[in-house]
């Protein structure tokens, strides 16, 4: 089991189970999300993820046709990212409150990653998130 919580604790979740993988996504909606050089999503199916404090502080924004993203609308906390397609989310691997330990990890959207960083880890590399 794992949990997690926004910036000032008024979200916070509960995660049954394992993580399975780690995703480190370069598009450019996800740099801005995140105001870094990329968004990591641990992904979760949806089953296995609760929210247990603050479903009313739960901010939600519909970054495309097929996507939602969620937030803190107290501390503009990244929280999730759900794609209407699949059957997991991409809980914002910041927020987590308990030891991830190592798991599977990818980049994507490489084409579009920031032209200042630099991708030196082991982790494979992929231009979309399908390949």
């Amino acid at each position: 089991m794992y949990t997690g919580s926004c910036l000032c604790k008024a979200v916070e979740y509960r995660i049954d189970g394992a993580i399975d993988s780690l995703v480190h996504c370069h598009c450019s909606m996800c740099r801005k999300a995140h105001g870094a050089a990329f968004g990591s999503y641990a992904q979760v199916p949806l089953e296995r993820f609760h929210l247990t404090r603050g479903k009313d502080q739960l901010g939600v924004y519909h970054s495309s046709a097929h996507c939602t993203r969620t937030f803190c609308s107290h501390c503009g906390a990244t929280l999730q990212f759900v794609d209407n397609r699949r059957h997991d989310l991409g809980v914002a691997a910041g927020t987590l409150d308990t030891p991830l330990g190592e798991v599977p990890q990818a980049h994507i959207f490489v084409d579009s990653k920031a032209d200042w960083v630099e991708i030196c880890d082991r982790w494979p590399q992929h231009r979309l998130d399908s390949e």
